[in-house]
C-alpha cells in the first residue's frame, strides 16, 4: 500500500515538474514591428488581449527613415528583452524582422499580412512582381516619400474595419522613405529560425498570392484569415492565437 502511495506521488511530482517546465519555456516576450502608413498603436487591441494572456508586449516605433534604421530601432527594442522573445512583423514590418530576427533574443518569426523577402530582394521589386488590388500610395512633393491616399485608405488597407477608425488611421498615418522600400535585405533569419505567417485573404496592399509565395519559400506555417490588409485591428483575437502558438512552439 505504501509503495503504491510513494508511486503515485512520485507520478504526481513528475508530471507537475513537466507542466511547470513546459511553461517556463514557452516565450512570453514578444516585439512587434508595425507596417508603413500606420504606426504601433494600430495594434492595442492585438496586444492587449495578449497582454491579458500573461504575455510581455513591446511595440517598436520604426521612423521608416530607412531600413537601416528600422532594423537598428527593433535591435533596440529587442536589446531591452528579459529572455527568448517572439518577432512579429507587419507589412513593411515583415522586411525590418527578416533582418532583426537575427538578434540573440529572437527565437522565431511572426509575419502578419507581410513580406518576406529572400537575400537581395526589395520590397518595392516584390510588390511589382504580383500587384496588389488596391494603388492608392502616393509620392510626397519633394518625391521622398510615400503615403496612401486618405480617400482610398479604407478601400486598399482597412475596408472590414468602421470607417470612423479608418478615417482616424488615415490621417495619423506615417509616411515611408522611398529609400526603405528599395534598399535590399540580407540573410533572410528565417533560414535558421522557425517562422509563421499569417495570409490576408482579402489584401489590396500586398497580393494574397505573393504572400503565399513568400511564406512557402520560408517553409512557414501558414494561417489564412479571411480579412484586410489590417487584419491585425480587424481579426485581432485570431492574430493573438497565431502568436499565442507561435510563442508555444517555437522553443520546441
Amino acid at each position: 500500500m505504501n509503495r503504491r502511495i510513494v508511486s503515485t506521488f512520485a507520478l504526481a511530482l513528475a508530471t507537475s515538474v513537466i507542466a511547470v517546465a513546459a511553461q517556463a519555456a514557452q516565450i512570453k516576450n514578444i516585439v512587434i514591428v508595425h507596417g508603413a502608413f500606420a504606426d504601433g498603436s494600430s495594434w492595442r487591441k492585438a496586444t492587449e488581449i495578449l497582454g491579458r494572456r500573461g504575455f510581455h508586449v513591446t511595440l517598436v516605433q520604426e521612423p521608416l527613415t530607412s531600413l537601416a534604421d528600422d532594423i537598428a530601432a527593433t535591435n533596440r527594442v529587442l536589446d531591452l528583452q528579459d529572455g527568448p522573445t517572439l518577432l512579429v512583423g507587419h507589412s513593411y514590418g515583415g522586411m525590418v524582422i527578416t533582418e532583426a530576427g537575427h538578434n540573440p533574443h529572437v527565437n522565431g518569426l511572426v509575419y502578419v499580412a507581410a513580406f518576406q523577402p529572400d537575400k537581395g530582394e526589395d520590397l518595392a521589386t516584390l510588390a511589382g512582381s504580383k500587384p496588389p488590388a488596391g494603388t492608392s500610395v502616393k509620392e510626397t512633393k519633394d518625391g521622398k516619400y510615400l503615403y496612401l491616399d486618405p480617400s482610398a485608405y479604407h478601400a486598399d488597407f482597412a475596408a472590414d474595419l468602421p470607417k470612423r477608425e479608418t478615417a482616424f488611421l488615415a490621417q495619423s498615418q506615417v509616411f515611408a522613405a522611398k529609400e526603405a522600400l528599395t534598399t535590399k535585405v540580407g540573410d533572410p533569419a528565417w533560414r535558421t529560425k522557425k517562422s509563421w505567417s499569417i495570409v490576408s485573404t482579402e489584401d489590396r496592399a500586398i497580393n494574397p498570392e505573393l504572400e503565399r509565395t513568400m511564406a512557402k519559400r520560408a517553409g512557414s506555417l501558414v494561417t489564412e484569415i479571411k480579412s484586410s490588409h489590417a487584419v491585425f485591428a480587424s481579426q485581432p483575437k485570431k492574430v493573438a492565437d497565431v502568436i499565442e502558438k507561435a510563442a508555444k512552439d517555437a522553443v520546441r
